[in-house]
């Protein structure tokens, strides 16, 4: 079985499949939202309506998109890399992949365990009136520690979205690889590639 950072030679690049880059847009508008929202909450008293109904509900939608992307990706494997990236870009590109499905899951079910030590058992309202269930008996002073860890957690999702799409536009337009064009949208102008997923 091959690295998850292996490279090969490629003439065209081999792309991402369609599904994986709707799935990957999708997700990107949805997390810079949810962080929008997430600072407009602000940081004294009970977060105002109906931010906070939009913000469980987004973050609901992440984690089953999420879910739903990662069964994808488990079932279709990413297209090899270009052998003109070096290896430590590679391993990085893994990782920073790895660390956003572990957020991405992580963050809405730790938001999910605030949301339910405050809510004492109670459901909690989404956008539509939709009711969601929440998990009894969590003691309530849990919740600034779940809030704390979802906070922090928020943070570290930013700076993986400020990696990575740096990292993009760079191979984008300052370092003009092929390798951009692995991600429908980021093709470098006339930049031949074949869907390599799926």
């Amino acid at each position: 079985m091959a690295s998850a950072a292996a490279a090969e030679p490629q003439n065209p690049i081999r792309r991402y499949s369609n599904v994986a880059a709707t799935f990957h847009w999708l997700t990107a508008l949805f997390v810079i939202f949810q962080i929008w929202l997430g600072f407009s909450l602000g940081e004294d008293g009970p977060p105002a309506e109906p931010a906070f109904s939009w913000h469980k509900t987004i973050g609901a939608l992440i984690l089953l998109l999420t879910f739903a992307r990662l069964t994808y990706r488990l079932n279709n494997p990413p297209p090899p890399f270009p052998d003109d990236l070096s290896k430590w870009e590679r391993v990085a590109a893994v990782w920073n992949h790895r660390l956003f499905y572990l957020l991405l899951i992580g963050l809405p079910i730790g938001g999910y365990l605030a949301v339910s030590a405050f809510s004492q058992g109670k459901p909690t309202a989404l956008v539509g009136g939709i009711m969601l269930p929440t998990i009894p008996g969590i003691p309530k002073e849990y919740g600034e520690i779940f809030g704390g860890m979802h906070g922090a957690a928020a943070w570290a999702l930013i700076v993986l979205l400020v990696v990575h799409a740096g990292a993009a536009l760079k191979h984008r337009f300052i370092d003009k690889t092929p390798a951009s064009g692995r991600m429908p949208g980021l093709a470098l102008p006339g930049e031949e590639t074949v869907v390599g997923q799926g």
